[in-house]
């Protein structure tokens, strides 16, 4: 009985997968966030290692805490400014951090972006911290 149990499970977690890629594949062409299936399925469904559950992010600023690009002011005494959360999942930031440096090979937008901000005289960690929280923004639209 429990062989079977499990042969039953099996083939709902496959079914579960296929319709999952099917949603997620629908979306992913419409975005234009490029965030792999089987990635964008796993942040909606794992706990960080917080033990907070992606599911229940109901907000773009929490989905950013949890994958570590919220922007946390500091001061050095001197100057007040903005650095990125180092804190998060790293699985998750390094899924935005790919989607980044993607857009900045294939993306005009992004591209663009880049540059404008490079022109203004931001540096290039900046740019990529924010480049990141507009990931973000779309990736928490998309899932």
């Amino acid at each position: 009985m429990l062989a079977e149990r499990v042969e039953q499970l099996t083939g709902q977690i496959d079914e579960l997968n296929q319709r999952l890629t099917r949603v997620v594949v629908r979306h992913a062409r419409t975005a234009a966030a490029r965030v792999g299936e089987h990635r964008s399925g796993q942040r909606r469904h794992a706990p960080d290692h917080h033990g907070r559950q992606p599911d229940r992010l109901n907000t773009e600023a929490s989905l950013a805490a949890l994958c570590g690009v919220s922007p946390i002011e500091y001061s050095s005494g001197r100057r007040s400014t903005r650095r990125l959360n180092h804190g998060g999942d790293r699985q998750a930031n390094a899924v935005l951090h790919r989607i980044v440096f993607t857009r900045l090979r294939h993306d005009l937008r992004t591209q663009a972006c880049y540059e404008r901000r490079t022109q203004e005289g931001k540096t290039q960690r900046k740019i990529i911290r924010c480049l990141k929280r507009y990931a973000a923004h779309e990736v928490f639209n998309l899932v």
